[in-house]
């Protein structure tokens, strides 16, 4: 599979063939022009990942070159290469669009790991994009679980293959991953659809009131009980019963459930009489059910009973290439409540939000979304970055990249936003602080 479509656009003949033939070699499809005219005839924004340009060329420039891009096609990442001299040029390119810019000579692995972020950058805005069309409308199953990796796809082609099929399944997963959205997705693309979704959560449930919650009860079953009243689960008939954090149900309810997962019959508290239902369960659990069994906290016929189809929901830190689409989904979602613009995120963000733990997976996620989109400030370091696994990043050159952004932004956060502070704790010259800031996509902010 090719690692991105690129145009590469230089005058001089020999640094682009060399150019060309690196990138073709490290899995790149490359076309190339010699001048910023030829590179407009030939640029297709819809089959091109990234465009590389010198800066200085006859006729019109790098620069130039940008703004036509630009014009045409917005997220299309455009890296400069510039001379020593044109720094400032390129510095104040990036602020008007640009992607990157490298300094001539420039390292053959750098433009490479350059190139796969811009890529990648492109293929995420294509797929907020189709999102964003998406919502709203039909609701497919990639907006319901989003991402891009391996384990996001695994996971929705699991929900596809299951939805229609009348089994009950167990879904495990840690706090925030989003078990209920993949009950939800069960629900809503089986053909128990046009029926009731029930959730339930087993801990929120006081153990008094549990029974008669979830089974019903009849007229005069216990002091107070003036009249009957239908549970939970009969309620859910021909749809579906989600019974979250079932790891909590009461051990002395657990017998009455299996009877009902078994024979899809219940009666009622206080009554004699069977009540049939036609639901599928669909139970959540962030614990060990097989290790609560042998602990003796969970009957084991039940687990074996909820276990014969089970999900697994990965945490984030399993698939960080997918934090950056759910970040700017849930941005887009959050605007779209608010009735606000959608903030464009940097790329020193991104990268400081992939490396993070995020311990609350994707709520915790959404709530750093939904501060973002209302335009309040998220502190960086708070995200637990420098925890991240050794391996999270994909090479040396893009983490210590993301190393720098996060002392850059700390610094600016002790000096409340005043670069020369930020550029005397930091020990580097304010305008070597500047051409950083830009490059990562960092704005100092007063509190």
């Amino acid at each position: 599979m090719s690692r991105g479509t690129v145009l590469l656009v230089d005058d001089e003949d020999n640094v682009r063939e060399s150019a060309r033939e690196w990138l073709s070699l490290s899995g790149f499809d490359v076309a190339t022009a010699p001048d910023a005219e030829t590179a407009i005839a030939r640029l297709n924004p819809a089959s091109c990942d990234a465009l590389i340009t010198d800066v200085r060329m006859p006729g019109m420039g790098g620069v130039a070159l940008l703004e036509v891009v630009r014009m045409r096609d917005p997220s299309l990442p455009v890296i400069l290469l510039t001379g020593h001299g044109d720094v400032a040029l390129a510095v104040e390119a990036m602020r008007g669009g640009a992607h990157d810019f490298l300094e001539k000579p420039y390292d053959a692995d750098h433009l490479v790991a350059v190139l796969d972020r811009a890529v990648a950058q492109r293929r995420l805005n294509a797929e907020v994009h189709r999102l964003r069309d998406a919502v709203g409308t039909t609701a497919p199953l990639e907006t319901r679980f989003v991402g891009l990796s391996a384990a996001a796809q695994s996971l929705r082609t699991q929900i596809a293959q299951l939805a229609s099929l009348d089994v009950d399944v167990l879904v495990h997963g840690e706090t925030g991953t989003g078990k209920e959205v993949v009950a939800r997705a069960l629900h809503d693309f089986g053909k128990r659809r046009a029926r009731p979704f029930v959730a339930l959560n087993c801990a929120a449930i006081p153990e008094s009131v549990f029974e008669s919650e979830i089974f019903g009860h009849d007229r005069g079953a216990f002091t107070g009980a003036a009249q009957k009243r239908v549970g939970r689960i009969e309620h859910a008939d021909g749809g579906t019963v989600f019974l979250d954090e079932i790891e909590s149900m009461p051990l002395s309810l657990q017998a009455k459930l299996l009877r009902v997962i078994q024979e899809r019959v219940l009666e009622p508290l206080g009554s004699n009489r069977q009540v049939p239902v036609d639901v599928r369960f669909v139970a959540a659990t962030k614990s060990d059910l097989r290790t609560e069994s042998e602990a003796g906290r969970f009957r084991a016929d039940l687990y074996f009973r909820l276990a014969t189809v089970s999900l697994a929901i990965p945490p984030l830190r399993r698939r960080r290439q997918d934090v950056g689409l759910l970040f700017r989904h849930f941005c887009l979602d959050a605007a779209a409540r608010h009735a606000v613009a959608v903030p464009e995120p940097s790329r020193g963000l991104l990268t400081t939000l992939e490396d993070a733990e995020w311990p609350g997976n994707a709520r915790e996620l959404r709530a750093a979304a939904e501060r973002f989109a209302l335009g309040l400030p998220l502190d960086a370091v708070a995200f637990g970055a420098e925890d991240a696994d050794a391996d999270a990043a994909a090479d040396l050159p893009a983490r210590v990249a993301a190393y720098e952004a996060r002392l850059i932004a700390q610094a600016l956060a002790d000096a409340d936003g005043n670069t020369q502070e930020a550029s005397r704790l930091l020990g580097v010259p304010l305008r070597t602080l500047n051409e950083k800031i830009v490059r990562h996509g960092l704005r100092p902010q007063r509190s």
